[in-house]
This record gives C-alpha cells, sequence and structure tokens, in this order.
C-alpha cells in the first residue's frame, strides 16, 4: 500500500526520481524541477522565514517514488498571482482565521503547468486526497493548487476542489520566418505601432545584446539583479528573490535561462531575463529592470526582442506572464489558465463555490470578448 510522506524540504526527495515524474507530466515545466525548487529553499526566498513553510508531498511505494508535490503552508498570499485576498478579509470580519493555508503553487512563478506530479492517474487521484488531509492535520484552512493542468484540475475536481479560472496571454508560432513576417500578420495599426516603438529605441541609440546559458557572465547577472532591484524599488516593495538564487539558477539551471541587455554608447541601460524550455520549444517572460528611463524600451526588452528570438530560433510558443490586456496589441493571445481551491469551513465553501461559477461565467465571456479583438488579420 503506497505511503504518504510529508518533507520539510525538496532536498528529502530525490532529485532524479522528482525530474523523472515531471518530464513524463503532461505539462512539464523548468519550474517545477528539483533543481528550481531546492534553489529557492536554499537561498531562503521560499521558507518559513518568508512565510513558505515547506511540506513537500511524496507517495512512496517503499523506495520508489510515485508522485509529488511542492506544498507550502502559508501565511500570507504575496507572490502567487490568484488572489484570494477578500476571501483573506471575509474570514478576517467574521472573526475566523484564513492563514495558515496550504498552497501547491510555484513561488512568485505564475506560470501554467503540472503541479501534481505522478506515475499514473491513481497516484495523481491518492496525492490530491493526501493534500484534503494535510489540511486538516495542519490545521489550515484551505488548498489551494494553482496553475495546475488538465489531469491536476480532473484529480482535484474529484478531492472535492473548487476551479477557478484565469487568463493569460501567450504567443503560438503560426509558421513565421522572421519578425518581419509577424509584423506581417498583424492589423496595420498594431504593426505601425511596433514598428514606431522599436524605431524610437534605436533613435535612442540603443542596441541589444542576447546571451544564452553559461555564455551570460557573473557581470550581466550583477547588473541584471541591479536592475531587478530597481524595478520592485519602483513600485515601493521588496523582491522576492535574493542574488543567490538567481546564482544558484547559473550553476544549475544555466540552459533555462536566455539575457537580453540593452546598451547605450556600449553602457548598459536595461536587462531582461526569459526562460527557456529548450525540449519543448517554449520561452517564457520573467523579469525586467533599467536602470535609465528611455520610453518604448520596456516592450523592446520584454516582447519583441524575445518574440524576434523565438521565431529565429525555431520556439513554438512564448508566455508573457501574468495579466496585462496590453500584450495582445503585441501579438500575444488570450490563453486560459486555472486554479483548484478547497476550504474547509462549510459556509465560506458554498459562498467561495457559487462566486467561482459566476466569476467562470464572467471570464468565459471576457475571453470571447477579447477574441473579438485579435491583433492578427484574417484569412
Amino acid at each position: 500500500m503506497p505511503t504518504l510522506r510529508v518533507h520539510d524540504s525538496p532536498a528529502a526527495l530525490p532529485r532524479d526520481a522528482w525530474n523523472q515524474l515531471l518530464d513524463a507530466a503532461p505539462r512539464p515545466t523548468p519550474f517545477m524541477r528539483h533543481e528550481y525548487l531546492q534553489a529557492l529553499h536554499d537561498a531562503g526566498s521560499a521558507t518559513a522565514d518568508t512565510g513558505w513553510q515547506p511540506l513537500f508531498l511524496g507517495l512512496w511505494d517503499d523506495e520508489r517514488l510515485l508522485a509529488a508535490c511542492p506544498a507550502w503552508l502559508k501565511t500570507h498570499s504575496y507572490g502567487e498571482y490568484v488572489f484570494d485576498w477578500a476571501w483573506a478579509d471575509a474570514y478576517h470580519r467574521h472573526g475566523l482565521r484564513y492563514y495558515p493555508k496550504l498552497l501547491v503553487a510555484v513561488p512568485f512563478t505564475p506560470v501554467p503547468g503540472s503541479r501534481l506530479l505522478a506515475v499514473d492517474d491513481e497516484a495523481r487521484q491518492l496525492l490530491a486526497h493526501g493534500l484534503r488531509n494535510l489540511v486538516n492535520e495542519t490545521k489550515a484552512s484551505s488548498l489551494h493548487v494553482l496553475f495546475g493542468d488538465e489531469a491536476d484540475q480532473a484529480a482535484l475536481a474529484a478531492a472535492g476542489c473548487a476551479a477557478r479560472s484565469g487568463v493569460q496571454f501567450h504567443w503560438t508560432a503560426e509558421g513565421d520566418t522572421d519578425f518581419a513576417a509577424f509584423l506581417a500578420r498583424l492589423h496595420r495599426d498594431k504593426r505601425k505601432k511596433i514598428q514606431q516603438e522599436q524605431r524610437r529605441v534605436r533613435e535612442a541609440g540603443v542596441v541589444f545584446e542576447a546571451r544564452e546559458g553559461t555564455a551570460i557572465t557573473v557581470e550581466d547577472w550583477d547588473y541584471f539583479y541591479r536592475c531587478y532591484q530597481q524595478t520592485y524599488r519602483e513600485h515601493r516593495s521588496t523582491p522576492y528573490l535574493s542574488r543567490d538564487y538567481f546564482a544558484r539558477m547559473a550553476s544549475t539551471m544555466a540552459e533555462h535561462w536566455l539575457m537580453f541587455t540593452a546598451l547605450r554608447a556600449g553602457e548598459r541601460v536595461a536587462t531582461s531575463l526569459i526562460a527557456l524550455d529548450p525540449a519543448r520549444r517554449a520561452a517564457f517572460g520573467r523579469y525586467w529592470g533599467a536602470t535609465e528611463h528611455i520610453p518604448n524600451l520596456h516592450f523592446d526588452a520584454c516582447y519583441y526582442q524575445p518574440l524576434a528570438w523565438c521565431i529565429a530560433n525555431g520556439y513554438a510558443r512564448f508566455e508573457g506572464g501574468a495579466q496585462g490586456e496590453h500584450k495582445m496589441a503585441r501579438g500575444l493571445m488570450p490563453t486560459p489558465t486555472a486554479s483548484s481551491h478547497w476550504l474547509a469551513h462549510p459556509g465560506f465553501a458554498d459562498a467561495v463555490s457559487d462566486f467561482l461559477a459566476r466569476e467562470g461565467e464572467a471570464m468565459t465571456g471576457y475571453l470571447s470578448e477579447l477574441s473579438e479583438h485579435a491583433p492578427y488579420k484574417t484569412a
């Protein structure tokens, strides 16, 4: 009979066995690799001290890992990108405790993909029920599984979870041979807007360098982190990730990173960091920052340069991150996302389920409305 064990660190689970489950998952991403999660833990970005107490689950048959997932007992809702602040406030107003809650997600990373890694559907179902039981054992208020794939959603629905719908904006390849061909498919006003924005960046004297993997130097990472900090400073916030975390990424997952650096007169002025999944030809916009304000530079560094690189290198998908209707004008199309939720309190569970049903209907209408404003010309 398989046994479910709870581990206080990703290091307690074997890296190779974890990654084998991930590689066989319906929708693997680099962000669920053992190395990625271990770096978040070891660098102090996702630990009990930052409100992310690790409770990694493993379903074991003797010493064989049948299923696993990253879970945290959370004392806040920061770094998640599926917002439940209103739920927490409602609990508080009724004299109830919302935190801690049990969360299955990749910290600070709103990228859809497999969350419940398993050898088969039966093991995945056991893992889903194990998460429900862990809510009770930890006296958490609720369970939340964010940005899971369809297999995750099915297993969690069978375990009593309610589904929540969302939307992101992604680009998918349509046979474009270069960036000019991509632009040619856009409506004239969208195409002219992008050309105008890029022209203004060039007129400001900016050129870009792209470096991938081990070609990204320590100096590049240092400058990137300075920009990353600056972005948070401008929003009067504190960075989630430490410089040590990025050093670990450069050491253990170098092949998964692409960095664009904007230069003017030979001096760095901005940078953007893109995550790569070379095996599946997918790219993910992650972080950006600048040490000098130059109009339209953000759009070029975060969308146009990555899209041109993806087309040139035969990548099939570029995900632009959380939210942002403005991404449609840059050729990224609305793509549904989903999360799963279970609340222990019966009254609040009913209220949230009703809310999610109505929110889901509204999201369906929103997606339909967005599709009517696609930036691409019809045949």
